[in-house]
């Protein structure tokens, strides 16, 4: 679809609008910015929405003062533990806010945030399924490590990976999502291991749907950045985790990382320290089933399932 396209049919039959963007830090930013504005103003007039659910970013920010702007009440969720500039700008346009988490009460308007949990698909929702090890044909008794490096891979924890991966393989079974643009990087570097070391590798540049409801249920333990998903999935699946923040300026994962860590479901190792911390931490852990049992537990006691439904009846209220 060109830029010059403002819609087209989905599939599901739910018509989408799209508006050039960019980041708003500069003029040609802020020009797409206010030229979103106004054309969210007409869509709006056009559909008449009764509720408008906006997710952060910046954007998300047409859409929502569009509404504003027309008496449309404006739904704000925060995936995140802290939130970003956009949310911070949003907040007190929007008449109702969802949070992941109950810290953002602290950073929040209490008077209009409602702490609702991360939504996670269903099949996150239903728990751990006994026989997910059989999809990675993997045995019911040995001892799984997790790796995911999101949809574009995360070079510096696949690189800490690969250095790590002989002597992994050599006590451990590891899935690992590696990202599509990393595939042949990951693939490369377990060429050369002996056979029963690659035995014990599954190596996906991708996973979705049950497939990865899968891997969460089959994983010992999960090595990941902390995005906000974390804080939905690894809690409903109950499966502890090694969380390694992105560092980039204005990402806010070490907040989330350190939600989780504080409440005993997660280690933080810094991307700085992979090359010297990451392989003791993964050891220390993956030999300690009771530590590991423990830190599920503290998991599992922060999972919200009732997320999405409680998601669903703020919208359905505010539209009323």
């Amino acid at each position: 679809m060109s830029q010059a396209d403002d819609h087209s049919q989905a599939l599901t039959g739910v018509r989408c609008y799209f508006f050039p963007m960019a980041p708003p830090s500069s003029l040609r930013g802020m020009a797409l910015l206010a030229l979103a504005t106004i054309r969210a103003v007409l869509v709006i007039l056009r559909t008449r929405p009764r509720v408008t659910f906006a997710t952060g970013g910046y954007v998300s920010t047409p859409a929502a003062v569009a509404s504003w702007l027309l008496r449309v009440p404006v739904v704000l969720f925060l995936p995140d533990v802290v939130p970003g500039k956009a949310v911070g700008w949003l907040a007190p346009v929007a008449r109702r806010i969802a949070a992941s988490t109950e810290e953002a009460l602290l950073h929040l308007p209490a008077d209009k945030t409602v702490v609702t949990g991360y939504p996670v698909r269903d099949v996150f929702t239903a728990g751990r399924d006994p026989m997910a090890r059989t999809r990675f044909q993997l045995p019911a008794d040995g001892t799984v490590l997790l790796v995911v490096g999101g949809s574009q891979g995360a070079r510096s924890i696949n690189d800490a990976v690969a250095r790590l991966l002989p002597d992994l393989l050599s006590r451990y079974h590891l899935i690992h999502v590696c990202g599509e643009q990393r595939y042949e990087e990951a693939r490369a570097a377990a060429i050369g291991l002996p056979e029963d070391r690659q035995a014990r590798y599954r190596l996906h540049p991708y996973l979705d749907g049950d497939d990865m409801a899968a891997a969460f249920g089959s994983a010992d333990l999960v090595l990941s950045r902390a995005g906000a998903s974390v804080l939905g999935e690894l809690p409903a699946m109950g499966t502890p985790a090694v969380l390694v923040p992105f560092p980039a300026p204005g990402v806010h994962q070490r907040a989330n990382a350190d939600y989780l860590a504080k409440r005993g479901a997660a280690v933080v190792v810094d991307d700085t320290d992979l090359t010297d911390r990451l392989g003791p931490v993964l050891e220390e852990l993956l030999d300690d089933r009771v530590r590991l049992h423990r830190m599920a537990r503290a998991c599992q006691a922060l999972a919200r399932p009732e997320a999405a439904a409680t998601i669903a009846a703020l919208l359905t209220r505010e539209a009323a």
